[in-house]
């Protein structure tokens, strides 16, 4: 049975549509996932990155996709009042759910859909009290070890070449974005490309030009 760690941020609308969207893509496969939230924008930083809602057009052009996958998917997504907006208590509540900072399915779901349905402020503070009440985290949000546990899986995402969410790591392979789903199932069917020269070749082509 395959593992798969699932770097997800609340902000982003691609890593709602990813995580309601494995199920079906996997289905039939035998695998587990451990959920591990990260703070998108110190990947971003990291890796010397702009977010696509920093990027005035790229913000435009990713709202209507994003609309419009939902809509194909058939799941409900509305836009949050504000976009994007700081995601560090949402983040630190989810991981607070959990000793080892791996929130569960229910939890991570309950997170996206305070964002992603109801086109309501998911940093407003009152709505965001009633979402500790309904989810009773084990410690306090703002304990330090909660803190800390969600540097170090940003430290880990990094650490394993993940520079985006959402994410998934299997076998040490990282696969990026909702649209790499089927080339996860190929992997974990056993698809004999992945063992061939393509996988790890990139990484040897030079670059003809650098910006920076």
């Amino acid at each position: 049975m395959k593992h798969i760690t699932f770097y997800l941020d609340f902000i982003s609308p691609y890593a709602y549509l990813a995580f309601d969207a494995m199920p079906g893509a996997l289905m039939g496969l035998s695998y587990s996932v451990t959920y591990k939230p990260v703070l998108l924008g110190s990947l971003l930083a990291h890796h010397g990155q702009l977010g696509p809602a920093e990027i005035p057009a790229k913000r435009d052009w990713t709202y209507r996709q994003v609309l419009w996958l939902a809509q194909q998917q058939g799941l409900a997504l509305h836009m949050p009042a504000l976009h994007p907006f700081n995601p560090l208590s949402l983040l630190r509540l989810a991981v607070a759910t959990d000793p080892n900072g791996h929130p569960n399915r229910y939890v991570c779901e309950t997170l996206f859909r305070h964002v992603w349905q109801g086109g309501a402020d998911a940093a407003d503070t009152g709505r965001l009290n009633a979402l500790v009440q309904q989810l009773k985290p084990e410690r306090d949000v703002a304990d330090a070890s909660v803190k800390a546990q969600l540097k170090t899986h940003g430290d880990d995402a990094i650490g394993q070449g993940v520079f985006g969410v959402p994410a998934y790591v299997v076998d040490g392979k990282v696969f990026w974005g909702l649209d790499a789903l089927p080339m996860l199932r190929a992997f974990m069917e056993g698809a004999p490309w992945f063992d061939g020269p393509d996988w790890g070749g990139v990484s040897d082509i030079p670059a003809g030009i650098r910006r920076r």
